[in-house]
Parts: C-alpha cells; structure tokens; sequence
C-alpha cells in the first residue's frame, strides 16, 4: 500500500507541477481531493490529519490549513504554503515522516487528485 500511495503520489505531484505557470513566488495553495479508504472512521482520519501539525508547522512555511468533507464522502485539504517551492519540499518529506504514515494509509489512492495554484486573492 506505502509503495502505491508514494508512486500515485510522485505522479500527481509532477503532474500538478507541470501544469503549473511561471510565477514560482509568493503564497500557493495546495488543494488535494480525496476518498478515504474503505472501512476508514472519518473521526479516526481527522485526529491523522490533526498529527500531522507539528510536522507541517515545522516547516515554517505553512500559513493555513483546512480539511473539509462533503456529503457525498469527498474530502479537500487545502494547505496554505509560503511558496511553490515550501510546498514540494514538505510534501517530499511526507514519506519520510512517521506521523504522515497513518493519515496517508487511510486515504484511497484511487482518484486523489492535488494541485498547486498561486493565490491571486484571500480575503478573511
């Protein structure tokens, strides 16, 4: 299971990099959508995803983050990060990180889809 998820990952990550513009400065949002494995227990995934803080903190390059869900089980996590380049590090380490490996078992590879987007506006 590690070694699909870190390929489908690798691919989505080029594949959202390479349809990416010129502007390589400034604050990017990284927007993932996502199934959760079968069987998984939505209230067991979010207290994964909330393990993940510190490391994502750590980077020093995360500005927000937000997980939400739908009805229909379709899951977002959007990450705000400084730059495109803050982004692809810390998803790089990912594998490397012990906390990430529970959160990253519970979700379903299958039609995960990330890409990164320069922020043009934020209001709040």
């Amino acid at each position: 299971m590690r070694t699909m998820m870190t390929t489908l990952f690798a691919v989505t990550l080029a594949h959202a990099a390479a349809g990416e513009g010129t502007r390589t400065s400034g604050p990017v949002a990284e927007i993932v959508t996502f199934r959760l494995a079968e069987g998984t227990d939505p209230t067991a995934f979010i207290a994964a995803a909330d393990d993940m803080g510190p490391f994502l903190r750590s980077t020093g390059a995360m500005i927000q983050r937000t997980l939400s869900s739908d009805d229909t089980g379709l899951w977002t996590d959007h990450i705000t990060w400084t730059s495109l380049e803050a982004a692809k590090s810390a998803a790089a380490q990912m594998f490397e990180r012990p906390e990430a490996q529970p959160f990253m078992a519970m979700i379903n590879p299958e039609g995960m889809d990330m890409r990164h987007a320069p922020i043009q506006l934020q209001q709040e």
